[in-house]
């Protein structure tokens, strides 16, 4: 074998043995792609939309009102969702005619600007309390979501990580791609307590 062929066969075992030391554990335990089924999530994620999940951030840190999640469908872990968070452990989640309420476990309340939500469903209403470890999550197309609406709340357990990227279509490509605007920490600072 010449030095070239020599070269060539030590390039592709260092290729291989990095394929098994990084890529692999990489895809396996921290992230992994998900791809878009339907339009539940439009218009922040269309049909097909190619996306990285994160699956170790909750490892380190518990979810936040307005993280678009991926998650095994409770009444199927087979089937897996992508929804955004809206209700946390403990809260208290209204939903009036699109209107959505939160009574946080500090006792205020507020009421959720979604400039995310095109398409709203004004027919539903609705108020559930979640229990520790369970999430309110919605689709940001209302209309078409099956979410905690119809099966309830979302238990933690379930979650498998957070859209932290979109690769494809490349037009649309970046980091953080269903980060909601500062609606949820506008609101805070102009909210009312509750109530006795």
């Amino acid at each position: 074998m010449n030095e070239t062929g020599k070269g060539l066969a030590k390039d592709l075992v260092i290729l291989a043995l990095l394929i098994v030391i990084v890529v692999i554990p990489l895809r396996v335990f921290v992230v992994s792609p998900f791809v878009v089924d339907g339009e539940s999530m439009h218009p922040t994620f269309e049909n097909l939309d190619y996306l990285i999940v994160d699956e170790l951030v909750y490892d380190f840190e518990k979810p936040s009102r307005g993280d678009v999640i991926v998650f095994r469908y409770p009444k199927d872990p087979s089937v897996f969702y992508i929804k955004r968070v809206i209700g946390l452990p403990g809260e208290t989640v209204a939903i009036n005619r699109g209107i959505v309420t939160i009574t946080e476990t500090s006792g205020k309340t507020v009421t959720l600007n979604e400039p995310y939500v095109v398409n709203e469903d004004a027919t539903y209403t609705n108020k559930v309390t979640l229990s520790p470890g369970q999430y309110f999550v919605l689709g940001d197309n209302r209309p078409n979501s099956s979410d905690s609406r119809i099966w309830g709340p979302l238990p933690a357990k379930n979650i498998i990580g957070r859209v932290d990227a979109r690769l494809l279509p490349l037009s649309v490509a970046g980091l953080f791609p269903g980060e909601a605007p500062k609606a949820y920490e506008t609101l805070a600072a102009s909210s009312t307590p509750a109530g006795p």
